[in-house]
């Protein structure tokens, strides 16, 4: 079966079942393409939230389906390839987490929301790289906060709000690979060429960059700029995104730490490039692997999402 047989085949089928497909912006060109909404952690999970159908495909990774279904436990939620999961989700588990917790029981725990279930079962409040920073200055200035799993965006989020947030030792591996000796060659080949940061890069990265925020930030920013030429540091897949908005525009992907200086493919994170078409078209036909877990589990970790979409809503950050 070719790539625009099960182009053809997904599209049939999610009009037969009803169903609604969440692509986050990491994903392959072809499934991006084939979404019906696409977006990073904080737009799909409102997404998530605003559908009212009764299959929802979530094409990302593991700790994301599972958000998809704390806010919606009564809908089926599928993730085409299971095993997708997440290097820094993976640093971070929620027994650990409660030892910390039990270490320093004066702190809160805000989570970023790249972790699994039973850490955010285990937060006070969930995060993402786009309302971060506005959410700890919303916290009391005396607050101790313990920030996990993402040592990076942590440590970024202390340097911008003066905070002296307790770091949980975790990062992506994708974006703390990227380093910034390569991006001052790029810059010195490219002067032009301002560099757009995630922050979940290394502060190294973050200090050579001209502007670091999130995916959807940065999305804007370029959009916004008169600028035609930009250095990305972060994973490959918004180019796809990058280039639909800004056709007239050149990107300058970062090498990934390689040895050789050379290699593109280690800016790519190989657990959002499980997903496929063929891996796609054959959980809406079979309505498998689905997201499962207790009405516990769902409970608990629902309340630190939900207090992070009340907090965004009353500071403006979403509507």
């Amino acid at each position: 079966m070719t790539s625009l047989d099960y182009k053809n085949e997904i599209l049939r089928l999610k009009k037969e079942k009803g169903a609604v497909i969440l692509g986050h912006y990491y994903q392959i060109d072809e499934i991006q393409s084939i979404s019906d909404y696409v977006g990073d952690s904080l737009a799909l999970a409102q997404e998530a939230q605003r559908t009212d159908a009764p299959i929802i495909v979530f094409c990302g990774v593991h700790f994301m389906a599972e958000t998809a279904k704390i806010l919606n436990p009564s809908r089926k939620v599928l993730l085409p390839e299971l095993a997708a999961s997440c290097s820094l989700a993976e640093s971070c588990n929620g027994a650990d987490l409660r030892q910390f917790k039990a270490e320093h029981p004066d702190h809160i725990v805000v989570s970023y929301v790249n972790c699994s279930a039973e850490v955010k079962a285990e937060s006070d409040l969930i995060c993402t790289s786009g309302n971060a920073e506005k959410l700890i200055n919303a916290l009391p200035q005396d607050q101790k906060i313990i920030f996990a799993p993402d040592k990076n965006l942590g440590g970024y989020i202390n340097r911008q709000t003066g905070r002296n947030m307790l770091l949980w030792n975790g990062v992506c591996t994708v974006h703390d690979a990227l380093e910034s000796e390569s991006i001052l060659k790029l810059k010195a080949e490219n002067p032009d060429a301002p560099v757009v940061a995630h922050p979940e890069c290394n502060s190294a990265v973050l200090a050579v960059s001209e502007f670091v925020g999130s995916t959807k930030a940065m999305l804007t920013y370029i959009k916004n700029s008169d600028k035609k030429r930009f250095i990305v540091a972060t994973e490959a897949g918004i180019l796809y995104e990058m280039k639909r908005d800004n056709p007239d525009k050149e990107f300058i992907t970062v090498p990934g730490g390689c040895e050789d200086g050379t290699c593109c493919s280690c800016a790519e994170c190989s657990y959002m490039k499980m997903n496929t078409m063929e891996k796609l078209y054959k959980c809406l036909r079979d309505e498998t692997p689905e997201i499962t877990m207790s009405a516990d589990m769902i409970e608990r970790a629902a309340k630190p999402i939900v207090r992070m979409l009340e907090m965004s809503r009353q500071l403006g950050i979403i509507k």
